[in-house]
């Protein structure tokens, strides 16, 4: 679900407005997209700039305290522990928990979360209203939920696809879930409409997909760059040399500069994720120096000539 506004500012609950907006302007000038250019900052920034906007008006902050992340939601006049306890069976959680009770793994990688029992709305409210439900509380939204597919780099790169399997009071219902080129780790993706079922004629809720990028054997994912490690012979590392490394998006052939050490990063600027608002992530190839494990004669002949005729000295920090 969306985070806490509170949260989000980094404020307790009790903070008044000064606290508020001192706040907001320390983190707007650390997150603004034209300062910070780490590709997370914009929807970092957007999700300040609407938390403060809720919370330096004092009505809709006080909506907001009330009922949480369906402020915007309620009818008017409602009472908010009546909205809570309603709101808390108004979705249809998917079924299905795991061994023990635990979240449990559909097939394409797809987490989900049992939120409890199919529930009759109209029962629901009628108890709690004296029979009043359907005439006096009106339309009641869905509740939005949230789900986590496990995708690879590769999949990240290119794109996926997932099948989702929810069951909820009108049966079970499978989502063929398009995940988009390009998406980072940690990514909300929105399926409007898609989530818990509302009640007296209320709109379905949204569902959530956080995309989760697997550990993968060759590359490091950070934000849209990528890293891999390069290994070298010696003689590449010490000459320079031209060489080919995998990319989720190829192969590509990268120059070693003469005098390349173990760890230097070499960039292969575009090739990352792709991003279809603005500029793709690098690609980063980290040195790694390998050495024979078993040397030839002549291998081992050669080596001890450069022993003796080199003048380098690893250790030497100057």
């Amino acid at each position: 679900m969306a985070r806490d506004f509170y949260e989000v500012l980094g404020v307790p609950r009790n903070a008044d407005q000064s606290e508020i907006q001192r706040s907001y302007r320390k983190l707007a000038r650390t997150h603004h997209p034209d300062v910070n250019k780490d590709p997370s900052a914009e929807a970092r920034f957007k999700e300040i700039s609407e938390a403060y906007d809720v919370l330096s008006d004092p009505d809709l902050r006080k909506r907001y305290d009330a009922f949480g992340e369906d402020f915007r939601r309620v009818p008017p006049d409602v009472d908010p522990e009546a909205w809570r306890q309603a709101r808390a069976y108004a979705g249809a959680g998917p079924a299905g928990p795991g061994p023990g009770g635990g979240p449990r793994w559909s097939p394409g990688g797809v987490r989900y979360t049992d939120v409890g029992e199919d529930i009759d709305l109209d029962d629901l409210l009628g108890g709690i209203f004296g029979g009043r439900g359907r005439t006096d509380w009106g339309p009641i939204p869905g509740s939005d939920q949230e789900v986590e597919a496990e995708i690879t780099v590769e999949e990240a790169y290119g794109g996926a696809q997932r099948s989702l399997t929810i069951s909820g009071p009108d049966g079970a219902r499978t989502l063929d879930i398009n995940i988009p080129a390009g998406v980072l780790d940690g990514q909300r993706i929105r399926l409007r409409g898609q989530g818990g079922r509302g009640a007296n004629g209320g709109q379905p809720g949204d569902l959530y997909l956080i995309s989760r990028i697997a550990p993968h054997p060759r590359y490091r994912v950070s934000g849209r760059d990528l890293t891999a490690q390069l290994p070298l012979s010696p003689w590449e590392a010490a000459l320079g040399a031209t060489v080919r490394i995998d990319t989720p998006g190829g192969p590509a052939t990268i120059n070693v500069p003469a005098g390349t050490s173990s760890g230097r990063r070499l960039r292969l600027k575009g090739r990352g994720l792709p991003n279809r608002r603005g500029e793709p992530g690098d690609f980063y190839a980290e040195a790694y120096i390998r050495v024979p494990s078993t040397l030839s004669p002549d291998e081992r002949r050669l080596f001890e000539e450069l022993r003796e005729r080199s003048t380098f000295q690893p250790r030497d920090q100057r």
